[in-house]
């Protein structure tokens, strides 16, 4: 009789193909998008480069790059934070993709406009105003005015373009950044949405800019090129935040998205084996998925310990090795699982766990991640 050991199921659930529209990923392992301002300029160099391919030279299936500003002027303030547009930063990033298709993986790029969000920093577009739905920061300060109609077809505009650039430099797909508070988020969230035009109101209301500014960008690439929506609940200012309080809201939000061409989620969530509503063992990409019937990515503490779990984010509830998730991934509740911090701290996380090599994973160590590469 064979036994299946715990290491060997996670091999075999994790080692799965998939497809996203036209694009097929060799495994379940995603790289998850995290900010890391490494990039002078806006400007992808060698060493971001290196940082990318290491990972999908280990075995990450699909990596999303951290969020990157497409071309309008307020989206976004850091000028160490890169830039999807202008010359030298899509040729820098041209040599990113090239280089995560030699090491056998393939790239998205999560495309970002950060909205009434305003950070300390060096701001490439100093003067731009701040741009938002309501002109309120996700803690309900007013920071800018309402945006226009005018403005609001510029950043369907960008996004648009920024996609069709990724497929013309050789990207498998783009990643939409909805979530954290941020521009797309704010629209979607009744807090930061106070509109009272078609823009404003009901959860289809509000999730009106959103679903046009998908469909630009569906329109702006082939019919297979795979676009990912990634939202949240939560925001970075605001950890209790919720955009849906019930099944129900939620499907009002997300099925206009998919109606206007996302072919797959990322539900961005702390904890990815707490339910997200009453009544059912569901997380967030579990509903999405049973409300949308599209590919979903899971997200949450994947791969950290309870240490951590307990001295950053406030709970003791430890994080229950990877059984729990791949209970999920074989009773097909999500499709992907994207691995953060825990992949952060150690390139090789995807390769190890494939291969079994479970004891030789890095635990995460806040103090040392500036250092890694």
């Amino acid at each position: 009789m064979t036994v299946t050991t715990p290491a060997s199921r996670a091999a075999r659930i994790l080692s799965r193909p998939i497809s996203l529209n036209g694009l097929t990923v060799p495994n379940r392992i995603v790289m998850a998008p995290m900010t890391r301002m490494f990039s002078p300029g806006g400007v992808p160099g060698e060493d971001v480069r290196s940082y990318y391919a290491r990972r999908a030279a280990a075995g990450v299936g699909l990596i999303v790059t951290e969020g990157t500003y497409v071309g309008h002027e307020s989206a976004g303030q850091s000028d160490r934070v890169p830039r999807f547009h202008g010359e030298e930063q899509l040729a820098g990033w041209a040599k990113v993709a090239e280089d995560v298709h030699a090491a056998g993986g393939t790239i998205v790029p999560q495309l970002w406009h950060i909205g009434t969000v305003r950070n300390e920093g060096d701001a490439p577009f100093p003067d731009a105003p701040s741009h938002g739905p309501s002109g309120l920061r996700v803690d309900g300060t007013a920071d800018a005015t309402p945006m226009t109609q005018a403005d609001i077809d510029a950043v369907i505009g960008a996004f648009a373009r920024a996609a069709a650039d990724a497929e013309r430099i050789g990207f498998d797909g783009v990643e939409i950044h909805g979530a954290h508070g941020y521009l797309l988020d704010q629209f979607l969230w009744a807090y930061t949405n106070r509109r009272t035009d078609g823009y404003g109101g009901d959860p289809v209301a509000r999730a009106r800019f959103t679903a046009e500014l998908v469909a630009a960008v569906r329109d702006a690439v082939s019919p297979e090129f795979p676009i990912i929506f990634r939202y949240s609940q939560w925001k970075q200012e605001a950890y209790d935040a919720r955009l849906a309080q019930t099944p129900e809201e939620l499907e009002s939000i997300l099925t206009p998205l998919a109606e206007a061409g996302v072919d797959a989620f990322h539900a961005s969530t702390r904890r990815y084996w707490l339910p997200e509503f009453d009544g059912s063992d569901l997380n967030l990409a579990g509903w999405t998925k049973k409300l949308t019937g599209k590919p979903v990515i899971t997200v949450g503490s994947v791969g950290l310990d309870g240490d951590f779990v307990h001295a950053f984010e406030g709970e003791g509830s430890p994080v229950r090795g990877l059984d729990n998730l791949l209970d999920r991934l074989e009773a097909d509740e999500f499709d992907m699982v994207a691995v953060g911090r825990a992949l952060l701290q150690d390139p090789e996380w995807a390769a190890k766990v494939l291969a079994d090599r479970f004891d030789e994973l890095q635990p995460y160590d806040a103090a040392a991640i500036k250092t890694l590469s």
